[in-house]
């Protein structure tokens, strides 16, 4: 495609909109939400997932997705256990108070910007 990069730029501007809104009515960033639903709706263990699973199922990088995990460790959202077979593994899973952020987040939802609108 010949304007790739501008159709981009603009989607890219969209999700910029997006997670200003998130974070005005949630205060939480977009990232954060993310790991928050993915640890709310894992199917294998409930609840509980490693960091490298949750960079592959995010498509984060490991140092981002650790400071994702850092940003919402410290809001008391997860929380982190060691793994009884390998105790180098972490495994993280939502806390009561990220269980109540989850379903704000869910329960009041932010208006997608009509161009994202247009992928659903």
């Amino acid at each position: 495609m010949k304007d790739s990069i501008c159709m981009m730029k603009d989607v890219l501007m969209a999700f910029n909109e997006f997670e200003k809104s998130l974070i005005q009515a949630h205060s939480l960033s977009l990232n954060e939400a993310m790991v928050l639903c993915l640890l709310g709706e894992c199917e294998k263990e409930p609840g509980r997932l490693s960091a490298s699973a949750i960079a592959e199922k995010t498509g984060f990088s490991a140092s981002h997705t650790s400071k994702v995990l850092r940003s919402a460790e410290s809001r008391k959202w997860i929380i982190r256990s060691l793994c009884s077979e390998d105790r180098r593994k972490m495994y993280f899973e939502l806390t009561p108070e990220g269980q109540k952020k989850l379903w704000q987040i869910k329960n009041t939802p932010v208006e997608i910007p009509a161009l994202l609108k247009k992928l659903f």
